[in-house]
């Protein structure tokens, strides 16, 4: 009986095993395909030609609709701040952003990203020169203090009615 019992648990665990990945398998290719080939039918009804003097236009027509409305367009470089103590670069936080903004106007945020990222610098800056990434930098009371000056920024230069907010995707602080 001790000779049987491993060979007994071994085929119990195979079983177990085989029906927990039948169970959980995922979905079948063809439902997926069949529902990104309607939305691809749905994004082509929208206009591709877009105006800049209709802004505000789109943005209300949009205003109205989901989440599904929006875009995110992730910078791609990463921001980097040095944090200076004493005249010396005593740390380095680096941050990942993302701009939403109305469908449709992606492009736009890389295209204006040079005047974007310079005003995204400055208001970093100026947050960690008045301390802003010392201590809990990364408590919320924190960094919704730096994602409101963040959106007014990116508001300022795509339009208030085209950037919706400003996303703070990775933050990290390396101590010298």
């Amino acid at each position: 009986m001790k000779k049987l019992l491993p060979i007994i648990m071994l085929l119990v665990g195979s079983g177990a095993g085989v029906g927990a990945g039948i169970f959980l398998r995922p979905a079948p290719v063809e439902e997926e395909t069949a529902s990104l080939d309607q939305g691809a039918e749905a994004s082509e009804e929208k206009p591709t030609e877009k105006a800049h003097d209709d802004h505000s236009d789109k943005a209300h027509a949009k205003t109205g609709e989901a989440a599904a409305g929006m875009e995110y367009v992730r910078l791609p470089n990463q921001f980097v701040v040095p944090l200076v103590e004493k005249e010396r670069i005593s740390a380095m936080v680096v941050m990942a952003l993302s701009v939403e903004v109305v469908a449709g106007y992606g492009e736009d945020v890389l295209e204006k990203e040079p005047k974007l990222r310079d005003g995204f610098l400055r208001v970093l800056f100026d947050h960690a020169s008045i301390g802003g990434f010392d201590g809990a930098f990364i408590n919320n009371e924190n960094l919704d203090v730096v994602r409101r000056k963040l959106k007014a920024v990116a508001q300022q230069v795509m339009g208030s009615d085209v950037a919706n907010d400003v996303l703070i995707f990775e933050v990290a602080r390396q101590d010298y």
